[in-house]
């Protein structure tokens, strides 16, 4: 068959019918395949502009590309160069845009315990090792940890141009009140305080450009979280539980917490789900089974998956280095991979929904 007898206009018309799988909008619609040229008779050549590049359904939309361009004459197939642009939360009346951060996802829990700050750095190096610009805003400040999850405790922020810089570890721009504080000394410290030093880690620090800022809350429901949810356009709140019932207690005071100050819920994990026997492969629901999956079904949130309790998680590949540093093309790796890219397809279809409410300032 001739080139010819496949004109653009014949693609461009069979690729309309493909829909993101998430937003439930043709792509071309939405301006997501972009620059379509017909190779030759069996290849069809176009860019591809995902809403993050951690999207987890490229491979189906991949397919129904192919799917789609199996109509026409010689069923061609799909040349696909692959691009993202992550989506921006929108502004929001009386709320200071932070400069630069596209997206604020703050990591909370009911309790302390469940593993939040492991869950939040895994996850942000997760979304970081998948091609986006992530930061972490360390706001625990009566249990600053992850400098030491990122072996970055030793280190010194310093201020340029009236702006601190933050400390950069394994492509992840970080600030904590750990920085700023003596060693062992606890943050005693009132409600004040601690919205000042929270705004001051927002506002006074140099971002620059990042697509996601995940922020480790302190747990239960205080005046960080209250601060974090007054003072700025947050995304949206991820809560992390284990399985049992007291854990899921807890967690369900935090959700309602953040409906109650209009922060989207953006999913749940369940953390520490379940245990597999390194040596004879078994598996035991050591703290019971399922407990936040079915509090998110039951509270109407997406659950973005079961982290299970392993050492190595814990250990990393020593002080200061995190599993999926040590091991990023592992099994359990690749569980906070599945974890975080949920979470960014859940950040794409929020900013997608309020983009059609509220206009959304040019990229």
């Amino acid at each position: 068959m001739a080139v010819t007898q496949l004109s653009e206009q014949s693609v461009l018309e069979a690729l309309s019918t493909v829909q993101d799988p998430e937003l439930h909008r043709p792509m071309m619609e939405l301006k997501m395949i972009q620059d379509v040229a017909v190779v030759d008779a069996a290849t069809i050549g176009m860019r591809v502009v995902l809403t993050t590049p951690a999207c987890p359904l490229k491979n189906k939309i991949h397919d129904d590309i192919d799917a789609a361009l199996a109509t026409l004459p010689g069923s061609p197939k799909a040349q696909i160069k692959w691009d993202a642009q992550v989506s921006r939360t929108g502004g929001v009346p009386q709320k200071q845009q932070v400069p630069g951060v596209k997206n604020i996802l703050s990591v909370g829990a009911g309790k302390g315990g469940v593993g939040k700050s492991t869950c939040a750095v895994n996850i942000a190096l997760a979304l970081s090792q998948l091609g986006a610009r992530v930061g972490v805003l360390d706001a625990d400040v009566y249990g600053p940890n992850v400098p030491i999850l990122l072996g970055a405790e030793h280190e010194k922020p310093y201020a340029e141009n009236e702006k601190i810089i933050p400390i950069q570890r394994y492509g992840l721009k970080i600030i904590s009140i750990a920085f700023f504080i003596e060693p062992d000394k606890p943050a005693i410290w009132r409600g004040p305080m601690l919205s000042g030093a929270v705004r001051q880690f927002l506002f006074d620090v140099n971002w620059g450009e990042l697509d996601y800022l995940v922020v480790d809350l302190p747990p239960g429901t205080g005046d960080v979280q209250l601060t974090m949810s007054q003072s700025i356009p947050m995304t949206g709140a991820v809560v992390v539980s284990t399985p049992q019932d007291v854990s899921t207690a807890d967690v369900g005071r935090a959700i309602q917490m953040f409906n109650t100050l209009k922060v989207p819920n953006l999913g749940l994990v369940e953390n520490m789900s379940y245990f597999v026997c390194p040596h004879c492969g078994q598996r035991d629901d050591i703290f019971g089974h399922g407990g936040a999956k079915t509090l998110a079904e039951r509270m109407n949130i997406p659950f973005l998956g079961e982290i299970p309790l392993d050492r190595r998680i814990r250990e990393g590949g020593g002080p200061g280095v995190p599993l999926m540093v040590h091991e990023p093309d592992s099994p359990l790796a690749a569980v906070y991979r599945d974890v975080a890219s949920h979470l960014a397809a859940q950040v794409s279809i929020r900013n997608f929904k309020q983009a059609s409410v509220i206009p959304l300032r040019t990229i």
